[in-house]
């Protein structure tokens, strides 16, 4: 059967005589409809006018006049799941040292969250496309506040490691409410600006992490400072919970999703995602011997596409419709530049903060306040950068690495053996040119590689980029701890330093030449 483009609008005619008989649904991939009278619909070659906007093609834009104050509730949310991504990474020495336990089990409050966080996030796309955004909310937020409670009010590492991998799932079904709100309820340049908030809330939570965990950790005392880190999101968390419930409306789902839920594609690939993410993040803490189950990888990753272009074409609900997807303008290459992306940034920002506090000496508190730099620029180049994209398109995010890459490259030449009070005077400004740019990547990546997905798809669509986020975090981590420790032991802590920003640079220059192959192709397909 002849398969077209699924954005193009629906025509009517009559099936040839020789067509199979169809159910009266819509193939997810996009093909025929049996309608009234044996009429069916089929998408014809012919491309979207008027208020047709990409991603819900046929079907009058009406704005939700509460779109705004809807996002802002959302976007509180999305901060709060993220921020516990890099929070905790200041307070490592205070658990070790409340809980009594070794560095290599706490490394676990980080690494499991991490973990159970990525595994997560393309089934919650799909739940919130299929059963709506609100209920998806709800019930990862009170999960997440519970969780939360639950690691602040533990008494040993082993009920900590287990709350937190309950909070790491609960994050992973909200922070995908996020696109697929976004995709719902914005059009065109009001789309590019939303996106360019939400990428504003990654780019701020990611490295305000640490400034706010040293803050934290030194106002609440060293030895229990660190419950305090998860306490704070109780009552934030029970807020957000009601405005939630008040604001968002419980019709804020996707178009025409089915609600069948592919458990199938479920576990296959929450196998390729466990087979990727568990060996790095058990890296960190010397556990070399699961790096095997990379290998099973391929074939998982293999029987997962296999199995998603089975049920398309059986005419089911797919978890991720993988074919769909390849023929989306910017998916591929968006989540490409977004994963190399995250694997240089994340890597980078965790060894300035450990190489700060274990060899310069600064406390949490000041160890955050220097990197604070990365965040300023961020908070001042994302939201621009979401304004802007719908007219600059893919050269803005080229522009941008290269001023990323640039950074990062004088920040191995010059750093490296600077030490005592003066090292902010160094790092700041570096951090803070470092910032916009990084900015400037996030928010536009995340606008052209989720525009034309359709609204069925969004939250999916978006719990497979940040997967990739996810992924790139946990070899950034890997990698760069790796090249850190390994030199600095041979050699020493500043050699370490420099490496790990070699390791840095040269993932921000693989996403760089994503990004500009990209361009080669014609603006709404690359």
């Amino acid at each position: 059967m002849r398969r077209l483009d699924p954005f193009l609008t629906p025509s009517r005619r009559k099936l040839p005589e020789d067509a199979p008989a169809r159910p009266a649904v819509l193939d997810p991939g996009g093909c025929w409809v049996r309608g009234e009278g044996g009429v069916v619909v089929e998408q014809q070659a012919q491309p979207a006018t008027g208020e047709d906007a990409p991603g819900q093609r046929g079907t009058a834009y009406e704005p939700d006049p509460r779109r705004w104050r809807i996002l802002a509730v959302s976007l509180v949310v999305g901060f709060m799941s993220l921020l516990d991504v890099t929070i905790v990474n200041v307070a490592i020495p205070s658990m070790q040292s409340g809980l009594d336990t070794s560095a290599a089990a706490v490394q676990w409050v980080v690494s499991g969250y991490a973990l159970s966080f990525g595994l997560v996030l393309v089934i919650g796309g799909r739940l919130g496309d299929a059963f709506g955004r609100r209920r998806l909310m709800l019930i990862g937020l009170t999960g997440f506040v519970a969780s939360s409670a639950l690691v602040g009010l533990a008494p040993g590492i082993e009920l900590v490691v287990a709350a937190r991998l309950l909070q790491g799932i609960s994050a992973g079904l909200l922070t995908p409410q996020n696109s697929g709100l976004i995709q719902t309820l914005f059009r065109g340049a009001e789309r590019g600006r939303a996106f360019g908030l939400f990428g504003f809330v990654v780019s701020i939570s990611s490295a305000l992490g640490p400034v706010l965990g040293g803050l934290i950790i030194t106002l609440a005392g060293s030895e229990d400072g660190w419950r305090w880190i998860f306490w704070v999101n109780v009552p934030v968390g029970l807020v957000a919970l009601v405005l939630v419930a008040r604001i968002v409306p419980s019709e804020v789902s996707s178009e025409g999703s089915d609600p069948r839920l592919d458990l199938v594609g479920a576990l296959l690939l929450g196998l390729t995602v466990l087979c990727v993410i568990y060996p790095l993040v058990s890296l960190e803490g010397g556990g070399h011997r699961w790096l095997v189950l990379l290998a099973a990888v391929p074939a998982l990753g293999w029987a997962f596409v296999r199995w998603e272009r089975r049920v398309v074409a059986r005419g089911s609900a797919p978890l991720l419709d993988v074919g769909l997807l390849r023929r989306t303008p910017g998916f591929a290459d968006g989540i490409a530049v977004g994963s190399l992306y995250f694997t240089g940034f994340t890597g980078l920002v965790l060894v300035l903060a450990i190489h700060l506090q274990t060899e310069l000496g600064l406390g949490p508190l000041a160890a955050g306040a220097v990197l604070t730099g990365f965040a300023g620029g961020s908070a001042i180049s994302s939201p621009l950068a979401g304004r802007v994209v719908d007219r600059a398109g893919r050269p803005l995010t080229v522009a941008a690495l290269v001023v990323v890459l640039l950074s990062v490259v004088a920040l191995a030449v010059v750093l490296p053996g600077q030490d005592g009070p003066g090292i902010g005077w160094v790092l700041a400004p570096l951090l803070f040119v470092a910032g916009l740019g990084g900015g400037a990547v996030i928010s536009p990546n995340i606008t052209l590689t989720l525009d034309e997905v359709p609204p069925r798809m969004g939250g999916a669509a978006g719990g497979a980029l940040q997967t990739g986020q996810r992924i790139g975090s946990a070899l950034g981590t890997a990698a760069g701890v790796t090249a850190y420790t390994v030199v600095a032991t041979s050699y020493d802590a500043a050699a370490g330093l420099r490496a790990a920003l070699v390791v840095a640079a040269l993932m921000v220059a693989a996403s760089l030449a994503v990004a500009v192959r990209s361009l080669r192709a014609p603006r709404g397909s690359a």
